[in-house]
């Protein structure tokens, strides 16, 4: 998927780039093959590409041609599925762009399951004209309307934009939904529902249907491109990192951003064990999932009067009534053993015994037993995510094991035990914010030498717009609509982070997309290491602050030159990053590949560095900030150490005269034993800026 050819910007151009590819298929497939079957999908408004069907033959052929960066299966990939705003700062009152045109004029696009147009988030009230930039088109099939906050739509591997499953209408309403006063689930979790950038636009690309075909997403980005979006979110991914020249969201970013364009992108949703991270490219903005200080809780009222809060998004009511409580091993049916019964394992709960009562259940699958068999409510253990409410059909309340013991306990003790499963209630969550079990985590598996994720955001309990024509559970009895729902994962706090960028974009639409990067991640809330043993690479550069991001005093610019001298070290050919780039004067040999002397001039935020186990280390990381604060200023250099290495930077301090003046430094890291993960950081500061940057060896 290499740069389009010098020039090639019109649709002359884009007929010949596609007589193009079928030339090259026509050297491949047999003639007996028609080449119009053969051939899916030409990628040609902003780059070069096709997605065709292959055999292992074909595509060892083509592989060959000189004009192919990489060729890959277009996998299947899968959505990382109020208060949250107010948390981090933005709230409604505070002082947005006074240049209004500005912040209409950004436009996010979404690369989702399609939106649900008549959700009042996407009302236009007191909307302008479409921005003139706008290339775009409302294609959103039979009885979808588009208007001027809602300003595009596309669709691929379907017959409409309209979102059915929910998950593209939240994403697309946290990032720049406008404001809904009193939005809830059922009650739940009410206030005013807006998107971090409200007076963006919206331009909508559905890719997921069943799955979303990577053939669609590099498609996706191919229009998004050229239709003229500022930021793009995208929270889809695998359940593993691939190599980013065969992984379409890597290479469609890329290509956003040699227009200008940021990408930002969920971090994944399996960070039970490190280097779980999905999203891996330096170019993309990689996203964490966080708590905020509005919790979720259903509670338990026992019949000997005791209180146990759970966890669980019930929108349901016992109306203060106790019900009999019972034990699954108790109820259950002749076919199954104790084990199964206690676990309420599919077809072993007896209806006629757990009729009106609520049954307690050691497991968590539990819930859907427990709701076919017709119980009134039920009691579980949690599944691997113990610390996230979800939406539950019925009602229903996690606890935590000990919990649980407390509940058999109080059965045991009386031949009548009752309770109530309350509905759900906000609390006020003081630890907040903390990032979430599921949340995958570095380091990095693909370039070890790139902190992943990048920050941290909201994305556990977030309340936001959705789609009455999806399911509002994965439980098949479940059958509401609604228009908000709350959803958890990293896909909830990828759009958080586009939509501050889009809100950073809107104070300073002259950035870079390294730029704005550079801003959140330097400017974000440091996180407590204590409450995450993977520290960094559970938060990377801390949890996001759009406010103090629109005045950074220095940025880390990262340029091309940057990504390619990268890309030649991590060991890519100079032939495969001239096609990528289409740039035939790249030359890596002048750039050193990676090897033992750990000497990182990549000009990134963050400062990462993998060494030998049980052996001395040293590290330099050399890096070029750019003053955007005052003209005449002065930064001054401070190392939060570790006591397992000694770290210096040389200068220590930075002395500018203007603004966009260019300042160099080094910063040296030595230990004599690396036994755990080095957590440190540089700040500089002028007295009013803080500019932060972590320092992690591994």
């Amino acid at each position: 998927m290499g740069a389009l050819p010098e020039g090639y910007h019109s649709l002359y151009h884009s007929n010949k780039l596609q007589e193009h590819h079928v030339k090259m298929l026509q050297d491949i497939v047999p003639r007996d093959i028609s080449l119009t079957k053969a051939l899916v999908t030409s990628y040609k408004r902003s780059f070069n590409g096709f997605a065709a069907y292959l055999t292992n033959q074909e595509q060892q052929k083509l592989a060959s041609h000189e004009d192919v960066v990489s060729i890959f299966p277009s996998r299947t990939l899968w959505p990382q599925t109020t208060r949250s705003w107010d948390f981090i700062g933005l709230n409604e009152n505070v002082t947005r762009n006074s240049n209004t045109d500005s912040s209409s004029n950004i436009v996010i696009g979404v690369l989702d399951s399609g939106i649900w147009p008549e959700s009042e988030s996407f009302n236009d009230q007191g909307f302008g004209p479409v921005p003139q930039k706008w290339k775009g088109v409302c294609n959103g099939g039979t009885n979808f309307t588009c208007n001027k906050k809602l300003i595009g739509a596309r669709f691929y591997s379907s017959d409409t934009a309209r979102d059915t499953i929910g998950h593209g209408t939240h994403t697309a309403s946290t990032a720049a939904g406008n404001y809904v006063k009193d939005a809830s689930f059922y009650g739940i979790a009410q206030g005013t529902a807006r998107g971090g950038a409200p007076s963006a636009r919206i331009a909508a690309y559905k890719v997921c249907q069943t799955g979303c075909r990577e053939a669609d997403i590099l498609a996706a980005f191919d229009d998004a491109i050229a239709d003229g979006v500022d930021v793009i979110t995208i929270s889809l991914g695998s359940s593993v990192a691939v190599d980013v020249i065969y992984d379409s969201i890597s290479i469609g970013s890329l290509h956003a951003l040699e227009k200008g364009i940021l990408t930002v992108h969920s971090a994944g949703n399996n960070g039970f064990a490190p280097g779980t991270v999905i999203s891996v490219a330096p170019w993309l903005m990689t996203v964490g999932a966080s708590s905020i200080d509005r919790g979720i809780v259903a509670k338990v009222v026992l019949g000997n009067g005791k209180t146990i809060s759970g966890k669980a998004v019930n929108s349901f009511t016992m109306k203060g009534t106790e019900f009999p409580l019972v034990y699954g091993k108790d109820v259950k049916t002749g076919d199954c053993d104790e084990l199964a019964g206690s676990l309420c394992s599919t077809d072993c709960l007896n209806s006629s015994m757990v009729s009106g009562k609520i049954v307690l259940c050691d497991s968590n699958s539990g819930i859907e037993e427990a709701l076919n068999a017709g119980a009134l409510g039920t009691i579980v253990k949690p599944g691997q995510v113990s610390d996230v409410s979800f939406v539950v059909p019925m009602s229903a309340s996690v606890l935590i094991a000990s919990d649980l013991e407390l509940v058999k306990s109080y059965i045991n003790s009386t031949e009548e035990a009752k309770a109530i499963v309350s509905t759900s209630e906000s609390m006020k969550n003081s630890d907040a914010p903390v990032v979430a079990s599921f949340s995958s985590k570095g380091p990095n598996p693909i370039i070890s030498s790139i902190l992943k994720p990048d920050i941290t955001a909201p994305g556990v309990e977030i309340l936001a717009a959705y789609s009455p024509a999806a399911p509002v559970t994965d439980y098949l009895k479940d059958k509401r609509s609604v228009e908000y729902s709350v959803l958890s994962g990293t896909s909830m706090s990828s759009p958080h982070a586009a939509g501050a960028a889009a809100y950073v974009k809107s104070a300073h639409p002259d950035w870079s997309p390294s730029a704005i990067k550079s801003a959140l991640m330097t400017t974000a809330w440091r996180m407590d290491p204590t409450r995450h043993t993977d520290a960094e690479f559970s938060y990377g550069s801390g949890h996001i602050n759009p406010i103090n991001a629109t005045n950074p005093g220095l940025v880390y610019e990262t340029s091309r030159e940057d990504y390619i001298k990268l890309l030649c070290s991590i060991g890519y050919s100079a032939e495969t990053i001239q096609t990528l780039f289409k740039d035939n004067t790249i030359d890596c040999s002048k750039f050193k590949k990676v090897d033992s002397t750990n000497k990182d001039d990549f000009n990134y935020p963050s400062m990462t560095v993998k060494v030998a186990e049980g052996a001395p280390f040293s590290a330099t990381f050399s890096r070029t900030v750019t003053n955007i604060g005052l003209a005449n200023s002065t930064y001054t250099a401070a190392v939060d150490k570790s006591s397992d290495c000694n770290i210096t930077v040389d200068p220590q301090t930075l002395s500018f005269k203007q603004l966009n003046e260019k300042q160099s430094f080094v910063v040296t890291v030595k230990g004599d034993n690396m036994k755990s993960m080095v957590s440190a950081s540089l700040v500089w500061s002028d007295g009013i800026h803080l500019v932060r940057s972590p320092i992690v060896v591994y």
